[in-house]
């Protein structure tokens, strides 16, 4: 990047690290940074510095937090009988965007993948064990997302909770709202067909 000077091109090499961004689009971001008023770029740079010291996570769910315990544990109008188990935070977000789940929510930072040399060990597995031995929580949700390691990673976490007496169960998959079956893979149509239930 000799065409750049140093700094632009330090920035351009900044933003190609994030996810999903490519050469051109860290170009396009990073002359977009540049375009701005300084005002701006601080409050930019403040923000970002600011999620980076003061965001954690929850001592109890593990979700990403301001606060200990978070928004969602500290909420006493939801059920604590109920967990949700999901990969991370965004998926919090995903589930709380539906605005019908009422229970609370055990965030596990990763999945098993052996091909990542990721084993039980490396998520929070055992955190959610601790959750469980209190005797309150009557259903674990498994809501880990439909892919080899997702599906791994809620087989391993059932095979922990229903010894307990614990309700395990899995979120449905199948053909989206809106779509059609000629378009819709085997597997999806499989548990799309697993997943039926009575009209």
């Amino acid at each position: 990047m000799d065409f750049f000077a140093a700094p632009v091109a330090k920035l351009v090499e900044e933003f190609e690290k994030l996810p999903g961004i490519g050469h051109k689009t860290a170009m396009r971001l990073a002359f977009h940074v540049l375009n701005l008023p300084s005002e701006r770029a601080r409050s930019l740079a403040a923000a970002i510095m600011e999620a980076k010291t003061k965001i954690h996570f929850c001592s109890i769910c593990s979700n990403l937090t301001d606060i200990d315990p978070c928004a969602i544990c500290s909420n006493k109008s939801r059920r604590n009988d109920i967990i949700c188990v999901v990969e991370s935070p965004k998926d919090v977000v995903a589930m709380e965007k539906t605005r019908e789940f009422k229970g609370l929510y055990h965030v596990l930072n990763g999945v098993i993948s052996p091909m990542a040399g990721i084993g039980p060990d490396d998520i929070r597995i055992k955190e959610l064990l601790s959750r469980l031995k209190d005797g309150t929580v009557k259903e674990v949700i498994l809501a880990t997302n439909p892919n080899i390691e997702g599906e791994a990673t809620a087989m391993y976490i059932s095979k922990l909770v229903k010894p307990l007496g614990i309700k395990t169960t899995r979120i449905a998959h199948g053909i989206p709202v809106g779509g059609d079956l000629e378009y819709a893979d085997e597997v999806t149509l499989a548990k799309a067909l697993e997943g039926r239930r009575e009209i």
